[in-house]
């Protein structure tokens, strides 16, 4: 049976330096104005997509490396991206759109 993949985008706080790892075509809230994410600390929550976007610049693979580990360890098979495109962003609005009604 084949592994569906996780589209994933990490991306490293400017100001503390931690990693974020966004996952675009998830959402977190009923609308899909908000991507899933996860961080070490914290773990699942919803994010902004754009704003994390604007306060923070992209994470290396050596960087990400820790969270990788986390995030499979848990059960994802990820994809990583450099970025999300506009198909992402409308995947998670569907698929939120689905699940409200």
């Amino acid at each position: 049976m084949k592994e569906s993949l996780t589209i994933v985008v990490f991306r490293k706080w400017r100001e503390i330096g931690t990693v974020i790892a966004l996952f675009p075509e998830l959402p977190s809230d009923l609308y899909g104005y908000f991507c899933d994410a996860y961080e070490h600390v914290g773990q699942h929550g919803g994010a902004d997509y754009f704003g994390v976007v604007q306060q923070t610049t992209p994470a290396t693979s050596e960087e990400s490396d820790g969270l990788t580990e986390e995030l499979t360890r848990i059960g994802y098979c990820l994809k990583p991206i450099q970025r999300a495109s506009w198909r992402h962003h409308q995947k998670r609005r569907m698929t939120a759109d689905r699940n409200r009604c």
